[in-house]
Parts: structure tokens; sequence; C-alpha cells
């Protein structure tokens, strides 16, 4: 009979034909890094899956490592299968991590040391027109199946890549960091090449599929089921979430008027605006705020290292970068397979930003370096007895999300915020997270509001209503609301992925709690745990409990 491992084995080398990051781990790097985006691509990636799942739930597992092999690649199958028999793999269109944002971050993530090097640069500069010509024919037949996003989303897509290529002259400004000479007049010309690509994509979004597209922006409760269910790998009560994420918002509102009153504000809004105008919590943007990045990681992972975490040496380090393009957020680049480039965190800052209030940072910190990201793909990355598969290509929403939202609050836990003012930014962080459940489900089930909940007198949610929720509840800027209320809406389930996956992260662990008792390991569980690798929330929490049982009676 063949093993779970034989299966990984096979479908890692399928992969490896057409996907980069696959090719990275098996050693064969591919020339270009975007990927097939084509229709055929996506079905020939589809026919594998299948293959691939008939064979993973009949293989043979006889060791915990390979239960959790086969555990997370059915599940991984299955949801991507079901996301793309539903036409939402080929219609993505969205604010964020869409294969349109992918292909310009492949540029961020490319060495830029040597000659060679900037060639390489080029030579992507001259094949994005491709990338986005193959995806653009994906859209168009997902079209003809009847598979479209809102208009909503098409522009807000449309209007991204057009600042890439305008007010923000991505492509321009990467030509103008190589020295001169050498391949810089293929790169200017690459450039150029890169820019009338992307006017062409954006184009197409505008003249060609926006007129197409309906304007109703909630994707109902089947589509709904089926998003929420892969971004978490847990089925969930959709009734009992929304009403819990309300409770959360209230909970975690009472708390942050607690800390405002240790600041000495009479409310939250007050204690926020005092510390905005502080000039002890402004960095400069540029090289300074650069600098207490680095700083900061520096100091948690040393606090972090041997005490509360075995931080693995060959990934220890994290980088911290200001990224080029001017959006806003903070995001995490985990490793290359060989481990020869360093996770990074890259910050997006807002642009005509010349000072950032850091105080309100430190949690996201938290979340995209250490304890979160970072340190769950240091050990990811380094366990040996995972599969490639794992290791490297694995990725699940709620697991990845849901361990850095609950490591902001681990972080508190374990003393890592330096007092009220930081301890407030990570509270904005959580009722941020527990306002997406809210607005996320309401957007796209058309959840009734509930009377009486403290926050708005409304009784159905709008995408404008969700903007003045965020705006006056999480504390975001107008411009950083609607363009969270814009990814909610592409991404219909994934925002339940951050304060619904650590829910079920801590409800894992309080599990091993009452399991355990007085015998229980914070350190040695988080460490079990995560060494599992990465896998849905549901299969996580039942691995986790066939590796830690309830003690005998008689033990």
């Amino acid at each position: 009979m063949t093993t779970i491992t034989e299966v990984a084995d096979g479908y890692l080398a399928a992969l490896a034909a057409t996907d980069p990051d696959a090719a990275d781990v098996v050693g064969r790097p591919l020339p270009l890094r975007f990927g097939d985006l084509s229709p055929a691509g996506f079905a020939a990636r589809a026919d594998l899956d299948r293959t691939t799942l008939a064979a993973a739930r009949n293989a043979t597992a006889a060791t915990t490592a390979e239960y959790a092999l086969q555990a997370a690649l059915v599940d991984r199958l299955e949801s991507d299968l079901a996301l793309y028999d539903a036409g939402f793999t080929t219609r993505l269109l969205a604010p964020l991590a869409t294969p349109v944002h992918l292909t310009r971050q492949v540029f961020d993530q490319l060495p830029r040391d040597t000659e060679d090097d900037w060639t390489v640069v080029a030579e992507h500069l001259e094949a994005l027109g491709g990338a986005l010509d193959a995806y653009a024919a994906t859209l168009r037949e997902a079209a003809d199946r009847g598979h479209l996003v809102a208009r909503r989303q098409i522009l807000a897509v449309a209007d991204q890549a057009t600042a890439w290529i305008t007010t923000d002259d991505f492509y321009g400004r990467l030509v103008a960091a190589h020295p001169g000479g050498g391949c810089h007049d293929r790169l200017a010309a690459g450039a150029d090449q890169a820019v009338a690509a992307t006017g062409r994509f954006v184009e197409f979004l505008r003249a060609e599929l926006a007129p197409r597209a309906g304007t109703v922006d909630g994707v109902g409760r089947d589509l709904y089921a089926v998003t929420s269910r892969s971004f978490l790998g847990a089925q969930v009560d959709l009734d009992e979430l929304y009403a819990y994420g309300w409770d959360e918002l209230r909970r975690t509102a009472d708390e942050m008027r607690q800390v405002a009153a240790e600041l000495g504000h009479p409310d939250t809004a007050a204690a926020m605006a005092a510390l905005d105008a502080d000039p002890a919590w402004r960095v400069t943007t540029g090289p300074a705020l650069e600098q207490w990045l680095n700083e900061r990681v520096e100091q948690v992972t040393d606090a972090l290292d041997g005490t509360h975490f075995d931080i693995p040496a060959r990934t220890r380090r994290v980088q911290c970068r200001i990224s080029p393009a001017a959006s806003g957020v903070m995001y995490y680049t985990p490793p290359d397979a060989t481990l020869t480039r360093p996770g990074a965190i890259w910050w997006a800052v807002p642009g005509g930003q010349p000072e950032i209030p850091v105080w309100s940072h430190v949690g996201t910190l938290f979340h995209e370096g250490l304890p979160g990201h970072h340190l769950q793909f240091a050990v990811t990355m380094t366990t040996d007895s995972l599969h490639p598969w794992q290791r490297h290509l694995c990725h699940v929403h709620g697991y990845a999300e849901g361990w850095a939202h609950y490591a902001e609050r681990l972080a508190d836990e374990l003393g890592l915020y330096r007092g009220p003012a930081e301890r407030l930014g990570m509270l904005c962080g959580q009722i941020w997270r527990a306002a997406r459940i809210v607005i996320d489900m309401g957007l796209h089930l058309d959840a009734s509001i509930p009377a009486g909940n403290g926050f708005t007198d409304a009784d159905r949610w709008t995408p404008e209503l969700a903007v003045d929720f965020l705006s006056t509840v999480a504390g975001l800027d107008r411009a950083t609301a609607r363009f969270e209320v814009d990814r909610y809406l592409g991404w219909p389930g994934q925002a339940l992925a951050f304060k619904a996956g650590a829910r079920l992260w801590a409800q894992a662990r309080r599990d091993a709690e009452t399991r355990a008792g007085a015998a229980f390991d914070r350190k040695r569980f988080h460490a079990d745990a995560l060494r599992l690798g990465p896998m849905g929330l549901d299969p996580l929490r039942a691995t986790l409990t066939a590796l830690h049982p309830a003690p005998h009676p008689e033990d």
C-alpha cells in the first residue's frame, strides 16, 4: 500500500513543474517566479489535487508525524478543490494577496545585490505582462462561466494597480536603485514594459470586466460556508460565531476603557488622541523607523528564546524593512526554502506621514514577527519530521493568522508590552479583529445587527456603515477602514481567520490544560503544537488531543 509520505512526495514533485515555490523546495528553481496563471494552469492544478486527494485518503500512516501529514494534506486538498469548484479561485480580485498583488510582490523578494541579480529583475520586468495577460484570460473565462466578483472589487484592484504605476512609481523607483551601467538600459526598458502591462491589465478590469459585474457585494451563505471552512480549516457554527463577535466587541471595549483610565484619560478616544500627539511615541518615517523595528524585534527575540520558546538558530533572524509601496500594511514574508534569505517584516508606510505613532503598532509587530508569524515559520521550516510540503507549501489562514493573533495576547501574558500605552495599542488590534467578524459575516450573510449592542443603532450592514464602524470602534483612519471593508468583501470568510482562529488556538490550549491539570507545561504545549506543522484547526485540535491525552488515573 502507498504511504502518505509517498503520496506527498509525488504531489510535491508534480507541483514543482509549474509552481515556483514548490520548485524551490525540490531544488530545481524555475526561471520565473510568477507561476502559471492561465485557465489551463488552474485547471491542471485542480486535476492534480483531485488525483492526490483520492490517493491521500487511501494512504497508510503509522506515526504521529504521518497522521499529521495525512490530516493536513486531506484538509487542504478538500478545501482547495471546494474553492475551485465554487469558482472562487479563478475569479479572485480583492485589495490584498490576490495573484495580481503577488506578481508585484515578487519584485520585493528578488535579490538585488549583484549585476546577475539585477539581470533576473530585468527578466521578471519583461515577463510581467505575460503573467498579467494570463490572469486576465482566467478572469475572463471565469466570468463566462458566471463566476465574477462584485464591481467594487474589480475597481478597487484597478485603483491599486494604477497607483503602482503612477503615484507610487513602483517600477521606476525599483530601477532607480540600480547603480548604473551593466544591464541598466535593459532594466529601464523592462520597467516601461511593466508599466505598460499593468496599464493594459487595468484597462481590462475597467473596460471589460467591471461592466459585466453586479453591485451586490455579499456572497451569501452557501459560498460563505465554503470559503470560511477553507480559511479556518474548521467547521464552525456561523450564527454562534456572529454572536461571539459581538460579545468580544463589548468585552474588549470595556478592557480598553480600563487601560485608558490607567493612562489618566476619561475615555479611549481621548487616550488614543493624546498618545498620537505625544512626541515620545512618534518615530520619523524612513531609516529611523526601520531601526526602531529591527531593535524592537531583536529585544523580543532575546526575551523569548530559551525561556518561552526554543527558536531554531537557522531561522532566528528576522529582517525589518520599509516597503516602497505605500498601502499602509505591515506584512511578513517567510525565509526561502533553502534558508538563505531571512524572514522579513515589511511595512508599507502610508504616504504623506513624516512620523508614525508607534505605540499603536507594537501588537502588529508581535503579530508579524515574534511570537507571531516569524516564530511559527521558524519552527515549521526547521522541523525535520515535517514533510517538505508541510514546511513550505501548506498554508491555512486560520492556523497562521489565528496563531499570530493569539500571539498578540500571548505577548501580553509574557510581559512583552511596555506599559499601558502599548497594551492599548494591542487592544486596538483585538477590537479591530472582533469588528472584522461582525462586519464580514454581517455583510456577506446579510445578518441583522442586534438591538442594544452598544455600538450602533443601525439594524442592517452596509459598506458605508462598516467603514464608520471601523473608524469609531477600532480607531482606524477612514482610508484604512475603506481598504479593510473592501478586503472583507473580496475575501469572504478570511477575516474570521484572526479572531476566530485565535479562539480555536486558545480552545486547543484550554483543552490541553484541562487534560493535564497541574502538569500542564505552556512551553511544551506551544512547541508540540507548532512542531505538528500547519494544518486546519479541526485536525489540529484532534491531533493535539491524541498527542496530549488526559492522564490515566493510575499514572
